[in-house]
């Protein structure tokens, strides 16, 4: 072989061998780069960055499920860095994350804060990020779970409530026609017949006024109302059922107080609570409605002295068709709605509702709202006073004959 031929072989050969090194250097510098990767407990780099903006709850812990990193919300759940992980079940599923190598999501019961913190629900994902450091991602769905919670009850307890009064318009349409040949029995079931027309109408204008108040995000109508016009209208409201049930129903207070709302809602609101004042007192008795200001917060108390509410059965009182006393509420033909509508009237406009019961002694409940200033009335007073009727009328009362 000549000379040049074993030049070239020779070079060939070299070069097929320094590729032959450089591939197992770098092999073996990637087999290294993997093994420390696998083995550090270094948070890798932009993971920091990550959390600190993020608005859920997470954080990165290692192997001894200790926390090396993790978001500013994190904290609310006893999360804190350079700690082990207090929740047994947050250390669970991040053990199964990284030792089966892929994502798992979980719903647990955790607390915000130590006991007696009540339990919150909480969707947990755990993405392992290496060998040794797992990503948990936390989200409270507490909120979400009580809506379709409330959701579900909500259909079950309206289709509950309203086969009462269909069943009853059924039978009762039935008894008619079987009476056909008796004019007494006809007018005895048409007049039970159009008392149960007029307790399902009622009834489903309640379920309808809650659904607009449980759906709707903000006020529609808001502008500033006068307590004392949502005074009058409600108590007005109720003069008939009041004079029936032998019922004096007396105002007081603090005059001239003004907050922010739509009138008919409060009205409808505070006109529940008279109508439930008036239902659930005895004869002779009055019902107080009285107004004050306390500290920049409107109370409109309406006091009854009727059989009162067991302490026991005070927190249930606003849930929907929850009556305290099931047989005056068939007798008054009340929907169970009534507190439920006050309830969220009130917090729709940023106020609360508060409740002193004793029994045998009477209740008191009290709409707390608050105080609006007092608007520029000389504009108001200048327009035509049909305008100004029409104002006021747009006050509409409530649905009468209805209580909780």
């Amino acid at each position: 072989m000549e000379q040049p031929q074993l030049s070239l072989l020779a070079l060939l050969a070299g070069l097929l061998i320094g590729a032959a090194v450089v591939g197992l250097i770098a092999g073996a510098i990637r087999a290294r780069n993997r093994t420390l990767a696998q083995t550090s407990t270094e948070v890798p780099e932009g993971v920091e960055a990550m959390l600190d903006a993020m608005d859920d709850p997470a954080f990165v812990c290692d192997t001894s499920s200790t926390v090396l990193a993790l978001s500013p919300a994190a904290e609310v759940f006893g999360v804190h860095a350079g700690e082990v992980i207090a929740s047994e079940e947050l250390k669970r599923v991040a053990r199964v994350a990284r030792d089966t190598g892929s994502g798992i999501a979980e719903n647990l019961r955790l607390r915000r804060g130590a006991a007696p913190a009540e339990p919150r629900l909480v969707a947990v994902r755990a993405t392992p990020i290496s060998g040794r450091l797992t990503l948990l991602v936390l989200r409270d769905i507490t909120e979400r779970e009580r809506v379709e919670e409330m959701r579900r009850d909500f259909v079950a307890n309206t289709s509950h409530e309203l086969k009462t009064p269909v069943g009853a318009v059924s039978l009762l349409a039935e008894a008619i026609e079987s009476a056909a040949d008796d004019p007494a029995q006809v007018r005895h079931f048409s007049t039970r017949l159009q008392a149960e027309v007029t307790r399902l109408s009622a009834l489903v204008n309640r379920i309808l006024s809650l659904s607009r108040l449980q759906a709707a995000d903000e006020l529609r109508d808001v502008r500033d109302v006068s307590i004392d016009e949502v005074v009058t209208a409600a108590v007005e409201a109720y003069a008939v059922q009041a004079d029936a049930a032998q019922v004096t129903v007396v105002r007081g207070g603090t005059k001239g107080l003004w907050v922010r709302g739509e009138p008919q809602i409060l009205t409808e609101a505070l006109g529940n609570l008279v109508a439930n004042a008036i239902a659930y007192s005895p004869e002779g008795s009055k019902v107080g409605v009285g107004v004050k200001l306390d500290d920049g917060v409107v109370e409109i108390a309406v006091t009854d002295r009727g059989i009162g509410i067991p302490e026991s059965d005070q927190h249930r009182v606003f849930e929907r068709f929850y009556r305290a006393d099931q047989a005056r509420s068939r007798r008054t033909g009340g929907t169970g709605l009534g507190l439920s509508i006050v309830k969220h009237a009130v917090q729709r406009h940023g106020g609360e509702v508060r409740l002193w019961s004793r029994p045998s002694r009477g209740s008191t409940f009290t709409i707390r709202l608050p105080l609006s200033e007092t608007p520029d009335l000389d504009g108001v007073r200048s327009k035509p006073r049909r305008k100004g009727r029409k104002a006021i009328a747009a006050i509409a009362p409530p649905v009468k004959g209805d209580t909780a």
